[in-house]
């Protein structure tokens, strides 16, 4: 199992990010092909670190080879051309992580 996991710190602006977020910018990511599973968890606590960070999103795939794939896709890109409408309410861009099961 492969996974794309994207952290954000705590929004400058929240009400406005969770707004776009969930209505815009999930919809996008939504119509990404060979996603398995996708989770969007808020932070409830952050230790070790002196970073803020707010919400946590996971995007699950079987495998590295269907993760590869989707990366291929329009949709793909398409989520990573909205990044820049979330970038309005956010004080530095998300840490993307791609791990491996």
């Amino acid at each position: 199992m492969a996974k794309v996991i994207v952290m954000y710190e705590k929004p400058k602006e929240q009400e406005g990010f969770e707004e776009y977020y969930v209505n815009s910018h999930m919809p996008i990511a939504g119509k990404v092909p060979h996603v398995k599973d996708a989770k969007v968890q808020k932070v409830l606590s952050n230790q070790n670190t002196d970073l803020e960070l707010y919400l946590v999103t996971e995007i699950e795939f079987e495998d590295k080879a269907a993760m590869k794939e989707a990366f291929a896709t329009e949709e793909w890109k398409a989520v990573g051309a909205d990044v820049p409408n979330l970038m309005k309410y956010l004080e530095k861009p998300p840490i993307i992580t791609i791990v491996d099961e």
